[in-house]
């Protein structure tokens, strides 16, 4: 493995696999925070080169985080299909690039088993904006709760009703308000305020109350933490999918207060008592910098962390995966360049590890960002056939204060791709009179519907 090459007459040298992988990253604030970006635009080749020299068996033998230190590294390591893997373990980084770029969605599955979270973020360093959308819109990645997302045709979105109190009443206003606009094929799921197993409890129930009486195709959760849904699932909470941030490192899961053995507890316990009733019942959320924020990046960059969240999230065959791309700011995303190229770099990555991906188009208020940045973005993951985006009331969450994809903004992206819902909720909003044709009606937007 060679760790050095020569541009320009001027030598570049790299001590290890990390390193390369670090400098070979599209400038990052949060790589710049940890010291370890590229410090020129010529280092930068210069480790794009090296690392595109590098075989994918020279990433898999060299983790970020070694394998007796963390748990996240053993569980990628020992889910890796040795079949799989010896047909690619040769190839070099370039060449997979170009395997994937000249390969259909039939013939990246054979060899997908065989894949490390190292060698999906090793390629997706050396593909430009361009290449991770064309790669990623011929993956289809398909997965069913109630109802079953991802199949080609159909754009998702996540009702998001999220209330400032958590007040009921407020709560299942927000949640007409959605469906009346078409929203929520993908699920109906709140961001809680207080993390009590009681109110989790009761906001699960409000919403299956509501499912059941308008006979709404879809699914339900909360997004507490993971234990207090596990307590609130023991009290016979109706649980249709069980949520939880992950990290790409054993230490930054910690500081979420959860493990491996936590989670794998939470997914035996979801799958006995969920009410839900497909095989892909978790739910969960990631983002580049949160292992920097919570100090265990382990040195490595935040991309190659990230895709190291969704070799954990494969343990569990979830039914949604979102980044959160914007939510953690500017000290990891500066501006929206950064956050353009995280949210089609964590897409791709998602979708080549086998997840059905979704992104939350977003960027907080103290962001070097704005509304074209945002809209941006989404119309390029459109492109990328994205599996479902958020959608709040004029895309302002009044909670979580920042800025995401509204009602009106799902309703846009359908028309531009001519694409609709989850065909269930299609034909459930068509029986409303809410769409015709899977396009919104002019009864659209008027929850008095849901009051009769």
């Amino acid at each position: 493995m060679i760790l050095q090459t020569k541009l320009s007459g001027n030598t570049y040298n790299f001590k290890d696999v990390k390193e390369v992988l670090a400098k070979a990253n599209e400038e990052k604030s949060g790589d710049i925070l940890a010291g370890i970006a590229a410090i020129s635009t010529a280092e930068r080749v210069a480790a794009k080169v090296v690392l595109s020299e590098m075989t994918l068996e020279d990433l898999k033998n060299n983790p970020v985080v070694p394998y007796n230190d963390d748990e996240i590294t053993r569980v990628i390591q020992d889910s890796v299909e040795l079949d799989a893997f010896n047909r690619i373990k040769d190839m070099s980084v370039g060449s997979f690039r170009e395997f994937i770029l000249r390969s259909d969605d039939s013939v990246i599955k054979e060899i997908r088993g065989g894949l490390t979270a190292e060698m999906i973020a090793g390629v997706t360093k050396l593909m430009s904006n361009m290449d991770l959308v064309y790669a990623a819109a011929k993956i289809e990645n398909i997965a069913t709760c109630n109802t079953t997302i991802g199949i080609k045709g159909t754009f998702s979105s996540r009702l998001q009703p999220n209330h400032s109190t958590d007040d009921l009443d407020g709560i299942m206003a927000s949640v007409m308000d959605g469906i009346s606009y078409g929203i929520g094929d993908a699920v109906i799921g709140l961001n809680p305020v207080i993390d009590s197993t009681d109110n989790v409890y009761a906001i699960l129930t409000k919403f299956k109350e509501f499912m059941i009486k308008w006979d709404i195709p879809t699914q339900n959760c909360v997004l507490a933490h993971v234990t207090t849904q596990m307590e609130a699932l023991k009290k016979g909470a109706p649980m249709d999918l069980m949520f939880q941030s992950l990290a790409g490192s054993q230490k930054s899961n910690e500081a979420f207060g959860i493990s491996v053995a936590l989670m794998d507890e939470a997914y035996e316990l979801m799958k006995n008592n969920k009410s839900s009733k497909g095989p892909n019942f978790m739910y969960f959320e990631t983002g580049q910098g949160s292992e920097l924020s919570s100090g265990g990046h382990n040195g490595a960059d935040q991309l190659t962390m990230e895709a190291r969240c969704y070799g954990f999230a494969k343990r569990y065959k979830p039914f949604l995966v979102n980044t959160v791309v914007g939510f953690i700011g500017p000290e990891y995303l500066y501006d929206g360049k950064q956050v353009m190229r995280a949210g089609l770099e964590d897409h791709f990555m998602g979708k080549l590890t086998g997840l059905p991906m979704g992104v939350d188009v977003c960027y907080t208020n103290h962001m070097k960002a704005d509304q074209n940045d945002l809209e941006n973005l989404a119309l390029l993951l459109s492109l990328a056939n994205c599996t479902y985006y958020m959608g709040i009331p004029g895309g302002d969450d009044v909670m979580l204060m920042y800025q995401t994809t509204s009602y009106h903004d799902i309703a846009t992206i359908r028309q531009l791709t001519v694409k609709g819902p989850i065909k269930e909720f299609q034909n459930r909003m068509e029986a409303l009179g809410i769409m015709k044709n899977e396009r919104l009606t002019e009864a659209a937007g008027d929850p008095s519907i849901f009051t009769i």
